[in-house]
């Protein structure tokens, strides 16, 4: 019986406190110290001078770039991962290992060469740009280039989360939800997605957590226009050539606040999730 206050011991395996005392101590030296001298860096201004940074147009413009980008990728990235994960989980078909080894590419890619190749496909004179430029449609240079950039650095994330779980699922139930009298969308809907509720916002949140501190990838393709395609990392780096560290601080803090709360949310519908369909508990 465990007590409240108490520890629970969950392994016959000797040695939690040893374990138990380094996971603190690499914790709190490699997040918590760094977080909370960023935190005290940025509050040096004052509280005056603290909100008169963080509500600077060009800051709110930027971290609203950042933000509002990064949620459409990480939400299409959910779309287009699941099926990416459907398809190279329930079917066989020639060269789909080649596919599935390109699903890591952007992690081995470096962020500056995956942006440098977008900048030259998507730019008014690129290859897929030149298609659009007729029309009087811009994709590099603004925010759509930038949701693109975001896309491509986050799918593995989304991919490679769903996978497993697609793995694990036996296609007995499908088959036993088809002989019950389900038509195709009740499975999908009442029986696989439940399922994978979890592990798809899970991929969101990293992908979305990628995206928002992704810099190298972005800056090519975004052309860094100030109030419309300027972003909030970005703008970090323009703080500290400036010599101007408290405001690089305090646009860096209100990042990590707000990627806090949303990153919070998600974990709290992830866990709902998990007690409403008995997944994963």
């Amino acid at each position: 019986m465990i007590g409240p206050g108490r520890f629970r011991q969950s392994s016959v395996i000797p040695g939690f406190g040893i374990t138990f005392g380094f996971t603190i101590a690499y914790f709190s030296l490699i997040i918590l110290v760094p977080m909370t001298a960023l935190v005290l860096r940025s509050t040096g201004l004052g509280w005056a001078g603290f909100w008169a940074a963080a509500l600077d147009p060009r800051v709110v413009a930027s971290l609203r770039t950042s933000f509002t980008t990064a949620l459409f990728a990480a939400s299409i990235n959910v779309i287009f991962g699941t099926l990416i994960a459907w398809v190279l989980v329930r079917y066989r078909f020639p060269g789909r290992r080649i596919f599935d080894a390109m699903v890591d590419l952007p992690f081995a890619l470096p962020t500056a060469v995956a942006g440098i190749a977008l900048t030259a496909i998507y730019a008014p004179n690129g290859l897929v740009g030149q298609l659009f430029a007729p029309l009087g449609w811009r994709i590099a240079y603004t925010p759509v280039g930038i949701t693109i950039a975001m896309i491509f650095i986050g799918l593995p994330f989304v991919v490679r989360t769903i996978q497993p779980i697609l793995e694990e699922t036996s296609r007995e139930v499908e088959e036993a939800s088809a002989t019950l009298g389900a038509n195709r969308f009740q499975t999908i809907s009442r029986v696989l997605l439940p399922s994978l509720t979890p592990a798809i916002l899970t991929g969101f949140a990293l992908a979305f957590a990628r995206a928002v501190g992704e810099y190298g990838s972005v800056i090519f393709i975004a052309g860094n226009i100030p109030f419309v395609s300027e972003i909030a990392p970005l703008l970090i780096v323009i703080r500290l050539e400036e010599f101007n560290y408290a405001g690089a601080a305090v646009i860096a803090t209100v990042m990590l606040a707000i990627s806090f709360l949303m990153l919070f949310i998600i974990n709290l519908i992830q866990a709902w999730s998990r007690r409403r369909y008995g997944y994963g508990s």
